[in-house]
C-alpha cells in the first residue's frame, strides 16, 4: 500500500513550529491547586511563602490605632504534622523598618530589653484579634488562641501591621481553658538567641519562620 501524504492545516503547523499551544508548557506558568498548597515552578519545585521578598511596615508607634483585617471567612489556615500554619495570602508576614542586621545591638539584642516598649496595648489588639479570629473563621475559644506576630518582634516583625499577625489556634492535644501554650514560641526564642550570638542572619532567621515555622529551626541547622 502507498505512503498517502496529509496537508497539515496551516494553523496547526504555526502552533507547532512555536511552543506548542497547551498554556501548560510554557514555563513559569504555574497555578495553586484547589487545596491552597503552592504553585510549583518551572523546575517543579514548590514556590516558597515569602520568596519574593517580605514586605516592610510601618514600625514601632508612639501611638497605634487598630488595624483593619481580611475579611471574614477569607483565611484557612494549613496544617503540618497538626501543628497550624498560618494562610500566606492573609498572613504574609511583615518587618520593622527600625530592625536591621546592623541596628541589632540597639534594638532586639539590646540587654535592657526591646519588645515590651512596642508591643501594641490590648486596646488595639483585642478588637484587632476578634476581627482576625472571624477572617480565619476560628470558633474555639480565644483565650485558649494567641494573636501571634508570624515573625515574632524579637527578630524584627511588624509590631501592627495587619499582614504580621494572626489568630494562632492552640498545639493538638492542648487542654481547653488552659490559656495559651504554642510550640511556635519556643522556636522564635531559639531563633532570636542565633541571631544575637551570630549563628544566623536577621534575614534568614526572618525567612526561615515565615516559610514555616515549624521546619525553621532544622533549616537553618539550628535544631
Amino acid at each position: 500500500m502507498g505512503f498517502v501524504r496529509r496537508a497539515v492545516p496551516p494553523v496547526l503547523l504555526s502552533c507547532l513550529l512555536l511552543t506548542g499551544c497547551s498554556p501548560a508548557s510554557q514555563p513559569g506558568s504555574a497555578t495553586s491547586g484547589k487545596d491552597g498548597t503552592p504553585a510549583a515552578g518551572p523546575s517543579g519545585t514548590a514556590v516558597s511563602p515569602g520568596a519574593v521578598g517580605i514586605a516592610v511596615g510601618a514600625g514601632p508607634q508612639k501611638t497605634y490605632t487598630v488595624q483593619k483585617q481580611p475579611a471574614a471567612g477569607n483565611c484557612r489556615y494549613r496544617y503540618e504534622k497538626g501543628e497550624p500554619l498560618e494562610d500566606t495570602s492573609c498572613t504574609p508576614g511583615a518587618i520593622s523598618p527600625a530592625v536591621t542586621q546592623a541596628t541589632l545591638a540597639s534594638t532586639i539584642c539590646r540587654k535592657s530589653g526591646y519588645t515590651k516598649g512596642i508591643r501594641p496595648p490590648e486596646s488595639v489588639t483585642g478588637p484587632e484579634k476578634r476581627a482576625n479570629a472571624a477572617s480565619y473563621g476560628y470558633t474555639g475559644r480565644l483565650g485558649d488562641a494567641e494573636y501571634d506576630h508570624l515573625i515574632s518582634l524579637e527578630l524584627g516583625g511588624d509590631p501592627n501591621d495587619a499582614r504580621n499577625l494572626w489568630v494562632e489556634p492552640p498545639d493538638p492535644g492542648h487542654k481547653t481553658g488552659s490559656g495559651v501554650n504554642n510550640l511556635k514560641d519556643p522556636v522564635e526564642s531559639k531563633l532570636h538567641t542565633a541571631v544575637c550570638s551570630g549563628k544566623t542572619t536577621l534575614k534568614a532567621a526572618q525567612q526561615a519562620i515565615v516559610t514555616d515555622w515549624t521546619t525553621a529551626l532544622s533549616r537553618l541547622g539550628l535544631g
